[in-house]
């Protein structure tokens, strides 16, 4: 009888989470591991570091979108509540493929929000609600601040022969960003509702 609660008890220890644990960083921020991936040790930093501020950039657009799909109001309500929340889920798709690059670099991608903050290089919008037509200003400003950066930043990727950050940048993050202000801008036009002019 003692025995076999003996066992249940070693069983149990072993099957029992061990919590509270800490230990110093695996990896500090701002370092590289060495991955064998063919590409030089420099190539593979300065593309981390560049994808690390446009981590930062998607990641705040990202939330920038869904603070407007909460705050939405107006008559356009509906649709523009449904589209914002449609790019803030694209957005976070490209926010996942962009940390992962940075860490098949070897890199270490940016993840807290204090991080973010501290990092992005959009404009912070004001806690409370705006008007749509400054809620897109506000976008549109930001995918402008992606755009810019990312086709630098892919031409400098392509310059250093590292292709698959080009093609992430270019593929994904571009023509994701280009059509997503398509979208977003028809929706400041200035055009009648009912009667044309």
């Amino acid at each position: 009888m003692s025995k076999a609660q003996l066992d249940a008890e070693t069983i149990m220890k072993r099957a029992t989470p061990v919590t509270h644990q800490h230990a110093h960083e695996m990896q500090p921020f701002g370092h590289l591991v060495r991955m064998p991936i063919a590409l030089a040790e420099s190539v593979c930093k300065e593309s981390a570091e560049n994808l690390n501020q446009l981590l930062a950039d998607t990641i705040t657009l990202r939330d920038l979108y869904k603070k407007h799909h909460w705050q939405v109001a107006g008559p356009t309500f509906y649709p523009l509540h449904l589209l914002f929340d449609k790019h803030n889920g694209e957005q976070d798709e490209l926010v996942d493929e962009i940390a992962e690059r940075i860490q098949l670099l070897g890199g270490v991608s940016v993840a807290m929000a204090h991080d973010i903050a501290e990092t992005t290089l959009i404009p912070r919008p004001p806690k409370g609600r705006e008007e749509p037509p400054v809620q897109i200003s506000r976008l549109l400003h930001a995918h402008e601040i992606v755009l810019k950066e990312a086709r630098a930043m892919a031409k400098r990727a392509a310059d250093a022969g590292d292709d698959g950050t080009n093609d992430l940048i270019v593929s994904g993050v571009i023509r994701r960003n280009e059509l997503q202000v398509w979208f977003v801008a028809q929706h400041v036009v200035d055009v009648p509702l009912v009667h044309a002019q």
